[in-house]
């Protein structure tokens, strides 16, 4: 099994949502994981000569660097059997670099397309694990902007098997973080 797991938490160190995530592909036991670690790599923001490639905005444009980066980035969304994506909440919505990243994999006529029905994702669904870390944002409440954003804009793309993972929702103490993870899995299961 080939698993993309993306960080977003800007926290190299103490990360709870890196060391959840860490004993998730433990747990896993992918054969190969392709990281995306936006926290420490900065993407690029969308820019005008990149939409005009894209086709959203009229005029001519070449492939920008930009362009080239959001195709290698839907490709490793394309490969992989599985997603591990880990986010802390921050501000109560996600970090800037997680947006970006959306941003740049959510391209019209390549991951979704609109038709007379409405919008339908084009990538295979296949199961995606968002693994959430707030210090102050409880998940699920009415501030959470986060994880509702997150569930919504992946099946917009067609990965609507998605699994939510909650930091603090295991109890039993941060020291048994694969304990924990063995357990929100079984959960997860057993409301599928």
């Amino acid at each position: 099994m080939k698993v993309l797991r993306i960080d977003a938490s800007a926290r190299r160190e103490g990360s709870k949502s890196r060391a959840w995530a860490d004993a998730l592909l433990a747990e896993l036991g992918p054969t190969e994981v392709v990281r995306r670690d936006l926290g420490a790599d900065a993407l690029p923001q969308l820019d005008e000569n990149t939409l005009r490639h894209f086709g959203y905005l009229s005029g001519d444009a070449g492939p920008t660097d930009t362009s080239e980066l959001s195709e290698r980035l839907i490709e490793e969304l394309e490969s992989a059997d599985a997603i591990v994506l880990a986010t802390p909440i921050y501000n109560f919505s996600v970090p800037a670099a997680l947006k970006a990243w959306i941003d740049l994999v959510a391209r019209s006529r390549r991951t979704f397309q609109y038709t007379s029905d409405g919008p339908r994702g084009l990538l295979a669904d296949r199961p995606v694990y968002v693994v959430v870390a707030s210090g102050g944002t409880r998940i699920g409440s009415d501030a959470d902007f986060a994880t509702p954003y997150l569930v919504h804009v992946l099946g917009f793309l067609g990965l609507s098997n998605v699994r939510v993972i909650d930091t603090r929702g295991a109890g039993r103490g941060e020291d048994d973080v694969p304990g924990a993870i063995r357990r929100a899995l079984r959960q997860g299961a057993a409301a599928a």
